[in-house]
């Protein structure tokens, strides 16, 4: 996947999540738990993207293939320190 696939993969989770956030907001109860756990799998699927991202331009950086940089497991980047 290239950057500009990771983009358009950005924007598509992060639209799905403005709705789900947007849904929370107007109706009564907030989020169902199918709807919580989607929203739990958006955020970290771009946690995902990012951390791909992150490792295509630092590999470039490097000088090295930005192509043979991989998705790590949500675990991995998940557990990352801030």
């Amino acid at each position: 996947m290239d950057e500009k696939q990771i983009f358009e993969h950005i924007e598509e989770l992060v639209n799905e999540e403005h709705a789900l956030m947007q849904r929370a907001t107007t109706e009564e109860g907030g989020l169902t738990e199918g709807e919580q756990a989607r929203m739990h799998q958006l955020e970290v699927g771009l946690d995902q993207c990012w951390d791909l991202l992150r490792q295509r331009r630092a590999r470039k950086h490097a000088g090295l293939d930005p192509d043979e940089a991989r998705a790590r497991d949500a675990d991995t980047v998940e557990r990352y320190l801030q």
